[in-house]
């Protein structure tokens, strides 16, 4: 799918607006792969989690006239995407997925696969550690790389609320991970 810039994605929000409903195929092959990761983030669960994006993509739809675009579309949607899914996961008393999927693993010669792989199993013990949100926040912030704005915006918090939450998710990971190594350190 070819590049659209935010101009062009105004243009297309139009259209569907005016009446040409077909476009939005468009705005969903061009989200629908992280509107996806946002909802299994938080519902664990595979078929929920498409049914969760797919969900949150009607009530986008649905509320398009009320885009206003002080934010990205892409911002807009994905906190109605998250907010979706935390009305589901409540609804159904899920629990929130761990972070160690999103960890990315790099390839290099065995030992350092080890030492990575290693890593990954301790930083995800340590997110499992946060809280729910803290977890989703530092995903968004870290891990996605979105900004303390858009981090913000699609958490629904003010940025300097957030920015305290992201500085406290991130020494309470520290903490977690100096526990989780102070005990691997001891079985060897």
């Amino acid at each position: 799918m070819a590049v659209i810039t935010t101009p062009e994605e105004y243009l297309l929000i139009d259209r569907i607006i005016a009446g040409e409903e077909a476009l939005y195929a468009t705005l969903v092959d061009k989200y629908k792969s992280y509107a996806f990761t946002i909802a299994l983030k938080v519902v664990e669960n595979r078929p929920e989690a498409e049914e969760v994006a797919q969900d949150g993509f009607i009530k986008a739809f649905h509320n398009l006239k009320k885009f206003n675009r002080e934010a990205k579309f892409s911002t807009w949607l994905y906190r109605i995407v998250f907010n979706t899914a935390i009305s589901y996961k409540r609804k159904n008393q899920l629990q929130f997925h761990s972070l160690e999927n999103s960890i990315v693993a790099h390839h290099g010669d065995a030992e350092q696969n080890l030492e990575k792989e290693d890593r990954q199993v301790f930083i995800a013990q340590a997110l499992e550690k946060l809280s729910e949100a803290d977890r989703l926040a530092v995903h968004l912030y870290y891990i996605k790389e979105y900004s303390l704005e858009e981090t913000a915006e699609i958490l629904n918090q003010n940025i300097n609320t957030l920015k305290v939450r992201v500085h406290r998710a991130r020494q309470r990971l520290a903490d977690e991970l100096r526990k989780i190594l102070h005990e691997e350190a001891l079985t060897l």
